[in-house]
């Protein structure tokens, strides 16, 4: 078989965490009088807190000087969120068996926090699946640069060209196709339709859409 890998995004993909991300970046951007449109809120997802924070301060003009606390608020905030409310999203056991099932090394790489990482695999109990994490917390860039794969790769012990990436963010299909990893692609649905979607390998609604024939044909 051409690949040995798999890694994971995490939010939005594993786990039903952009909606939650999305409201404590809102709270937050409320404090300074400015609001996020659903569309706007749209052209950062991937990104690391503090590029998001530091991306919206710019646009709506907010001091900056206040920018790391508000990016410390926002984590806090959406990991008490996520601790209560996150839900996996649809086929999350099914897609850890199937590649457990075929011999794969399965990673997770997220443009999160480790210890929000840590907490969603707790709660999604997939931490028996998984033979790597890397977070882009600490790295020079986070995605859309490729680091947190290309380390989950190394990490993994195997090709970048080996893997198959999973994601849901337009920044994160960058970056994986910048590692030269085959990407499998999962929109949420109100952003499914989109041409942009067209550099992945593979558009699909949901993990549990993945299977055999998939494979095989990437």
């Amino acid at each position: 078989m051409k690949f040995s890998a798999v890694i994971f995004d995490m939010d939005g993909l594993l786990i039903d965490s952009e909606p939650l991300w999305q409201q404590a970046g809102a709270d937050m951007l409320q404090q300074f009088g400015a609001t996020l449109t659903d569309e706007e809120y749209n052209l950062t997802t991937g990104l690391r807190t503090p590029e998001w924070v530091d991306y919206w301060f710019s646009h709506f003009t907010i001091d900056k000087q206040q920018a790391k606390e508000a990016a410390k608020r926002v984590e806090q905030s959406a990991l008490d969120k996520i601790k209560q409310h996150g839900e996996a999203m649809p086929g999350v056991e099914y897609i850890m068996e199937f590649f457990k099932a075929n011999n794969f090394l399965i990673g997770l790489a997220s443009s999160s926090p480790m210890r929000l990482i840590e907490a969603v695999v707790e709660k999604l109990n997939i931490q028996p699946y998984l033979n790597a994490i890397t977070s882009a917390e600490h790295l020079p860039y986070g995605k859309p640069h490729p680091q947190v794969f290309l380390n989950c790769a190394e990490l993994l012990k195997v090709p970048p060209t080996s893997c198959i990436c999973f994601e849901d963010s337009f920044n994160g299909m960058i970056a994986a196709k910048a590692a030269r990893m085959k990407c499998v692609v999962i929109p949420a649905p109100h952003v499914h339709h989109e041409g942009r979607w067209d550099a992945a390998d593979r558009k699909l609604s949901s993990l549990s859409q993945f299977n055999k024939v998939v494979l095989e044909t990437l």
